[in-house]
């Protein structure tokens, strides 16, 4: 993989959890079981950083849950979430920017250079205060701030079905001009593991859920169908 390092003024956040078993992915669980739902986390998690890695930003931040390992390539900084719920964390993450700010989860491993590069060239902010991207779930998997003010996210109910249409609306309501991303299907379900490899084939997320459906004898294990 080749790193751009082109500098333009906006930060990349990555919100996540460190891949152990038991602790993320925890709805894949079954037909998964607890350490191949990390496997695929961490290979999520790894298509992300890869992306992230490849795409024109002047900081690149994962802001984690736990503790570094073996699948933080170079190049990415790392800063530790603070307590609280999903909303105070995610606001904390932006509070620790200065100038333009986009984060981007871990659920989303068909995340390429392409469906970010709108929120990050040269005009991406000019007419624009905010970037949003939503979610086939009701959430969204990507939010950007010209100004990252915390207040735009404390408060909002997170994990809900109409969890992106009441983040949108804070931010309509703050008088934000509000762009948008693709729609995205985060990987929550087998069901959306199986879509989401269909749709990054060449990803190692892809690559991951063929290897364990294949040892389990299971070919069609969440395929999608």
């Amino acid at each position: 993989m080749t790193t751009n390092t082109t500098t333009h003024g906006t930060t990349l956040l990555v919100i996540a959890k460190e891949p152990l078993p038991g602790r993320v992915k925890t709805r894949l669980t079954p037909p998964y079981t607890p350490e191949e739902a990390a496997e695929l986390a961490a290979a999520s998690l790894t298509d992300t950083l890869n992306a992230v890695l490849a795409a024109p930003a002047r900081r690149r931040v994962l802001v984690l849950d736990g503790q570094p390992g073996p699948w933080l390539p170079s190049g990415i900084e790392v800063v530790p979430q603070c307590a609280g719920g999903l909303d105070e964390r995610l606001a904390a993450a932006f509070a620790c920017c200065t100038g333009p700010a986009l984060l981007v989860g871990m659920d989303t491993p068909q995340l390429t250079p392409g469906l970010l590069a709108p929120a990050l060239g040269p005009d991406a902010w000019q007419d624009c205060d905010a970037w949003f991207g939503p979610a086939v779930d009701g959430g969204f998997w990507a939010l950007g701030l010209a100004g990252p003010d915390p207040r735009l996210l404390r408060g909002v109910p997170m994990s809900r079905p109409d969890t992106g249409a009441l983040q949108r609306a804070r931010l309509t309501d703050a008088g934000l001009r509000v762009r948008e991303l693709p729609l995205l299907r985060d990987v929550d379900t087998a069901d959306d593991a199986g879509k989401v490899a269909e749709a990054a084939p060449g990803s190692r997320f892809a690559a991951t859920l063929a290897r364990l459906a294949t040892a389990a004898g299971h070919p069609g294990r969440g395929s999608g169908r």
